[in-house]
Protein backbone atom coordinates (compact mmCIF):
# COMPACT_ATOMS: atom_id res chain seq x y z
CA UNK A 1 0.00 0.00 0.00
CA UNK A 2 1.64 3.27 -0.74
CA UNK A 3 1.41 6.31 1.72
CA UNK A 4 -1.06 7.91 -0.36
CA UNK A 5 -3.50 5.01 0.06
CA UNK A 6 -2.79 5.14 3.74
CA UNK A 7 -2.86 8.69 4.23
CA UNK A 8 -6.54 8.55 2.30
CA UNK A 9 -7.68 5.71 4.53
CA UNK A 10 -6.53 7.64 8.00
CA UNK A 11 -8.21 10.96 7.16
CA UNK A 12 -11.31 8.92 6.85
CA UNK A 13 -11.95 7.57 10.21
CA UNK A 14 -13.02 9.64 12.59
CA UNK A 15 -11.92 8.74 16.22
CA UNK A 16 -14.18 7.84 18.85
CA UNK A 17 -12.51 10.84 21.27
CA UNK A 18 -12.72 13.61 18.26
CA UNK A 19 -16.52 13.34 18.39
CA UNK A 20 -16.47 14.48 21.83
CA UNK A 21 -17.79 17.77 22.55
CA UNK A 22 -16.34 17.84 26.33
CA UNK A 23 -14.42 15.71 28.75
CA UNK A 24 -16.13 12.57 30.14
CA UNK A 25 -16.96 12.69 33.84
CA UNK A 26 -15.84 10.90 36.30
CA UNK A 27 -19.23 9.22 36.51
CA UNK A 28 -18.94 8.23 32.71
CA UNK A 29 -15.63 7.29 33.06
CA UNK A 30 -15.69 4.39 35.66
CA UNK A 31 -19.14 3.43 33.44
CA UNK A 32 -16.99 2.86 31.16
CA UNK A 33 -14.61 0.99 32.67
CA UNK A 34 -17.17 -1.00 34.35
CA UNK A 35 -18.53 -2.33 30.92
CA UNK A 36 -15.39 -2.62 29.39
CA UNK A 37 -14.72 -5.24 32.63
CA UNK A 38 -18.18 -7.12 31.77
CA UNK A 39 -17.39 -7.02 27.99
CA UNK A 40 -13.85 -8.86 28.75
CA UNK A 41 -15.80 -11.39 30.91
CA UNK A 42 -17.53 -12.36 28.33
CA UNK A 43 -20.84 -10.46 29.64
CA UNK A 44 -22.34 -9.90 26.14
CA UNK A 45 -26.40 -10.54 26.65
CA UNK A 46 -28.36 -7.79 28.49
CA UNK A 47 -29.11 -9.25 31.53
CA UNK A 48 -25.61 -10.51 32.01
CA UNK A 49 -24.18 -6.81 31.31
CA UNK A 50 -26.92 -5.54 34.08
CA UNK A 51 -25.65 -7.78 36.55
CA UNK A 52 -22.44 -7.11 36.01
CA UNK A 53 -22.87 -3.11 36.67
CA UNK A 54 -25.07 -4.06 39.60
CA UNK A 55 -22.29 -6.19 40.51
CA UNK A 56 -19.21 -3.86 40.18
CA UNK A 57 -20.39 -0.79 38.43
CA UNK A 58 -21.21 2.88 39.55
CA UNK A 59 -25.16 2.92 40.23
CA UNK A 60 -27.21 4.85 37.75
CA UNK A 61 -27.86 8.55 38.49
CA UNK A 62 -31.30 8.16 39.82
CA UNK A 63 -29.39 5.68 42.59
CA UNK A 64 -31.78 2.97 41.94
CA UNK A 65 -30.21 -0.77 40.47
CA UNK A 66 -29.39 -1.11 36.82
CA UNK A 67 -32.17 -2.31 34.93
CA UNK A 68 -32.74 -3.29 31.10
CA UNK A 69 -34.67 -0.15 30.55
CA UNK A 70 -32.36 2.28 32.57
CA UNK A 71 -29.04 0.84 31.29
CA UNK A 72 -31.25 1.68 27.53
CA UNK A 73 -32.08 5.16 28.56
CA UNK A 74 -28.74 6.42 30.04
CA UNK A 75 -26.65 4.81 26.98
CA UNK A 76 -29.46 7.02 24.83
CA UNK A 77 -28.85 10.20 27.16
CA UNK A 78 -24.83 9.84 27.29
CA UNK A 79 -24.70 9.48 23.25
CA UNK A 80 -26.44 12.70 23.46
CA UNK A 81 -23.70 14.40 24.67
Amino acid sequence: MSTHTLHHIHTQVLQPHQARKREATQYEVLLGDSLERAFGAGHWELDALIAALNGSGPMPPNGAQWTPELYQSEIARLAQG
